[in-house]
């Protein structure tokens, strides 16, 4: 899931749909050309303004992090974003378990606001993805929202304001969708009532954050300048509750939180990338992305392994070895996505199988052009079948006419 590669955002011109007129799911070639027109009001001029604009700040191999101030936005830098994964029981059912997702990406249309009196005038967009994953009954269900960041939609706090994000909800939602600091983690809340999900989860690190590439300078090209500032924190202990229509739960389980912020674009070569993350019963964590080129194969590929005690060992591409063994072929949009690999890691004595936890998993966005992609529980099993972690894995730029746009 990398910076560089990153997903369609929305517009600086008219405000956005709001997503209620198109809430079923159905596969991009059969929308109505007025919602096409609509979208494409929205999406693709953004690119072009912001790369007209230019400016923009570019990541420094050493740049010098301050924490907390850094879990706070980065304006100047086109983009960035706040990435939550996690595996959620209930804890009066613990047989009733639940994946969730949700991302906050600040999309840069300028590097500083223009100097127009209105209030409607600004920097950015904030644009939201969420899902939550019934794993019991093999449910996904995906919300996302699409706002300038302007007073009465979203904006973005500043240090040492407790708010990092906030955004009104989806159309018809008058609760906020918000990430915040409690002093030592983040707390995070959506809603969508036309969907009748939502959660509120409070999380609380189990090991200090990891840079993602020595002092948190994360190659996406042998480019040597192509590259984000990136960190994670790889196991939060979470808590909180989670609704799916009438039903709540109060849960508790572990995230992981990726952060990410730049100005590099995915390269003409490269479709997509799959990124990993896993977190193992032996409190090992790994992290593992692959920028695959046009026809498939890995044009550029790092990794992280976490020590038990916190300490990360950074991978090259000849460090582990990834086989899809088996793919699946979505009935919305008819992208076939891996579904199943196995990793081998001979350095860290380590030898799994990665296995979704429901096949269909892809969320499909009508406020990003038409974007489409696939981000899911997975188990991580013993040769032997056991269960030895847990996870989530991101897979953009399959299926047709789908390359993340910038």
């Amino acid at each position: 899931m990398e910076l560089n590669t990153n997903m369609c955002r929305g517009g600086a011109c008219p405000l956005p749909r709001t997503g209620l007129e198109d809430r079923k799911r159905r596969p991009p070639s059969t929308r109505s050309a007025a919602w096409r027109t609509a979208t494409w009001a929205v999406v693709p001029f953004v690119p072009l303004l912001a790369l007209l604009a230019g400016g923009w700040k570019s990541a420094e191999r050493d740049y010098a992090w301050s924490f907390p101030r850094d879990h706070w936005s980065h304006p100047g830098y086109r983009t960035e974003w706040w990435y939550f994964t996690g595996q959620l029981a209930a804890v009066e059912a613990p047989e009733r378990r639940f994946g969730y997702q949700l991302t906050f990406f600040r999309v840069g249309l300028t590097p500083a606001p223009p100097e127009l009196a209105s209030e409607w005038a600004t920097a950015n967009l904030i644009m939201g993805h969420a899902a939550i994953t019934d794993l019991a009954g093999g449910r996904h269900l995906f919300s996302e929202l699409l706002y300038r960041e302007v007073p009465l939609l979203a904006g973005f706090g500043v240090h040492p304001d407790p708010l990092i994000a906030w955004s009104r909800g989806p159309a018809g939602t008058a609760a906020r969708w918000s990430l915040g600091w409690n002093g030592s983690g983040f707390d995070l809340a959506m809603r969508d009532d036309a969907l009748d999900i939502g959660f509120e989860l409070s999380t609380q690190p189990l090991k200090p954050l990891v840079f993602q590439g020595p002092g948190g300078y994360s190659r996406k090209s042998r480019d040597s300048n192509v590259a984000s500032l990136y960190y994670s924190f790889t196991r939060l202990a979470t808590e909180g509750s989670v609704r799916l229509g009438a039903d709540r739960f109060e849960v508790r389980g572990l995230s992981w939180m990726d952060r990410e912020f730049g100005s590099s674009q995915l390269g003409e070569h490269q479709a997509g990338w799959d990124w990993f993350s896993l977190q193992l019963e032996d409190r090992r964590e790994i992290m593992l992305y692959v920028l695959r080129d046009r026809r498939g194969g890995t044009d550029f590929a790092r990794g992280t392994v976490v020590s038990p005690q916190g300490q990360a060992r950074y991978l090259g591409p000849a460090d582990w070895e990834l086989r899809v063994t088996r793919r699946w072929k979505s009935p919305s949009t008819s992208a076939r996505y891996p579904a199943g690999w196995t990793l081998e890691i001979p350095g860290e004595d380590l030898k799994v199988r990665i296995a979704p936890l429901v096949d269909d998993q892809e969320n499909l966005s009508r406020l990003a052009g038409g974007l489409f992609y696939w981000e899911g529980a997975v188990a991580v099993l013993s040769g032997s079948g056991s269960q030895v972690g847990s996870g989530y894995v991101e897979l953009t730029g399959y299926g047709t006419n789908n390359r993340p746009p910038i």
